[in-house]
């Protein structure tokens, strides 16, 4: 079990078993959330009630494309991993499975998502498709750039895009750029806590992260990039809604991210694990907030 394993129904499983719902990062959980709240929020921005009803397939998507994406980056880092205290026991780096085996149940995963694309407009389809360049690059970040937070930003927020193109009539393009935007910043926030577990290892593994290089600088970093996001997606909704009440229901997501950034600490590995778990919540919050600028449902009568 790695070190960031969560105890859950997976501990129950069979061994074999065990090993493939972890390598899915099943005993994680909070992955599939932050990939599922951005489509929930982008739903939203689609401004068409009928698409909220897509909002279930939007769920098991997230959990299929996440842990397809974990599968896949295992496959990719399984030399690197194995030199990481942190992930040293992943079933891939650890030699539990196989890479062909882990190749065949990535190909089953990546099926699942296909039958949720296939109960997607043509348009989100298309939007949906487009991801797979940038997913398919971004175990390679870390080998080319101080940032592949940020590129996990534009990754895991995609559903944003997607579930915006869902809608018939869909908030103007300039308002879902300043939410992406917003998103994009929550994510390398967010990212960057997570990474500052592995610090240390990264550093002899030759592995980049924004943690590495922001140094001394990112907990005051973490603050700027939350602020930035509360700042983008309130410009997003106040584009969809001029009305101060959006504003108010940003407040309590501000207040979320303000605690995080105030009582993280980057030295310990138990802080920064917590304090990234805890953006499930913020994604929650952030999501009533989209929720309060859709547009009334018109009356049957």
């Amino acid at each position: 079990m790695t070190p960031d394993a969560v105890r859950s129904w997976v501990d129950w499983l069979p061994a074999r078993a065990r090993l493939y719902a972890r390598l899915a990062r099943f005993d994680r959980p909070a992955g599939f959330w932050l990939l599922f709240w951005p489509c929930a929020m982008g739903l939203a921005l689609a401004q068409d009630w009928k698409a909220m009803a897509l909002l279930p397939w939007f769920l098991v998507g997230a959990v299929a494309m996440r842990s397809a994406g974990c599968v896949y980056n295992d496959i990719v880092d399984r030399d690197l991993d194995s030199r990481v205290a942190r992930t040293a026991a992943r079933p891939v780096a650890s030699g539990a499975i196989s890479v062909p085996a882990a190749w065949a149940f990535l190909v089953g995963l990546a099926l699942v998502g296909l039958l949720v694309l296939l109960r997607l407009p043509e348009r989100a389809q298309l939007v949906a498709l487009a991801s797979l360049g940038p997913v398919a690059a971004y175990p390679f970040m870390k080998r080319i750039t101080w940032w592949p937070q940020a590129w996990l930003g534009l990754t895991f927020n995609w559903g944003l895009l997607v579930g915006w193109a869902c809608g018939t009539d869909p908030a103007p393009p300039l308002a879902l750029a300043a939410a992406y935007a917003g998103l994009v910043f929550w994510t390398l926030g967010y990212d960057s806590i997570y990474a500052a577990q592995d610090r240390e290892d990264d550093a002899l593994a030759g592995i980049r992260s924004s943690a590495r290089r922001l140094g001394r600088q990112l907990r005051p970093a973490v603050a700027l990039f939350y602020a930035a996001c509360i700042a983008f997606v309130g410009l997003a909704l106040w584009l969809v809604r001029p009305d101060p009440l959006v504003l108010v229901a940003l407040v309590p997501a501000a207040l979320h991210l303000g605690w995080q950034a105030a009582t993280f600490s980057p030295d310990s590995v138990e802080n920064a694990l917590a304090r990234f778990r805890s953006n499930v919540t913020t994604g929650f919050l952030l999501a009533g907030a989209f929720a309060v600028a859709l547009p009334m449902p018109a009356r049957p009568w």
